[in-house]
């Protein structure tokens, strides 16, 4: 079963703090590059898996989409959505992503940010999106980067000219990873890239396009913080068809 950290207070009272709660998506770096890679929304019936506070969910409804159910392991997170939420086109459901049951044919687009590196068992995961999806749904996800992901022990090694280096050792041993991010002891699950594809391409969906994304020189000058994501992939954004 997936960890339920956002529920632990430290946490949860760290992410609090995070730009991307803040400010929802414009504190998100990555969100311009995301919401290129959205289809027109105007009508669809979408699925926010691992919703937290339901910006991407009020942003939805904001570009037209007919109505959007947002999913979330954690009763803290659903609470934040639902008080900043008046609109009945918006449901959210307290859900496991790791048994998670949907209708077939129920959704034209799921959507997912930083939340499937969680996930356990992501075979199992990927069908039952596969299967709630429309035939051309789309799948819109974000996640950590493998390399990211990769050394037991995250952070930066820095030599004595401060060049900062990410180690990737451990690469190909998939598996559990242990970090201490907001509170201790954050379970996460590192795959390979390889991986995410190939899980893809096993439940039936087509690849539509897939992002090793970085900052922007302007983004970077309008918050130097970002400079050193230039060094490394943190995340990862792929879109996928039905």
């Amino acid at each position: 079963m997936t960890q339920n950290i956002y529920d632990d207070q430290t946490f949860f009272d760290g992410y609090a703090q995070l730009s991307r709660s803040v400010d929802g998506l414009n504190g998100a770096p990555e969100w311009p590059a995301i919401k290129k890679m959205l289809p027109d929304l105007k009508g669809l019936r979408v699925i926010d898996l691992g919703c937290g506070y339901g910006w991407f969910c009020r942003s939805a409804r904001e570009q037209g989409a007919a109505e959007v159910m947002g999913l979330d392991l954690s009763q803290k997170m659903l609470n934040k959505a639902k008080s900043m939420t008046h609109d009945e086109a918006i449901s959210y459901r307290l859900a496991n992503l790791e048994s998670l049951e949907l209708a077939e044919n129920s959704y034209d687009l799921a959507y997912s940010s930083l939340a499937l590196h969680y996930i356990v068992n992501l075979p199992q995961l990927l069908k039952t999106i596969y299967n709630s999806l429309v035939s051309g749904g789309y799948l819109v996800f974000s996640a950590e980067h493998p390399i990211f992901t990769a050394p037991k022990h995250q952070g930066w090694i820095v030599d004595a000219q401060g060049q900062k280096s990410w180690p990737v050792n451990n690469y190909q041993a998939e598996g559990q990873r242990i970090t201490h991010w907001l509170a201790e002891g954050v379970v996460k699950q590192h795959r390979m890239l390889g991986t995410y594809i190939n899980l893809l391409i096993d439940q039936g969906f087509t690849i539509s396009h897939l992002e090793e994304w970085g900052p922007t020189p302007q983004q970077i000058v309008d918050t130097p913080a970002l400079d050193e994501e230039k060094e490394r992939p943190m995340i990862f954004l792929l879109s996928a068809r039905k």
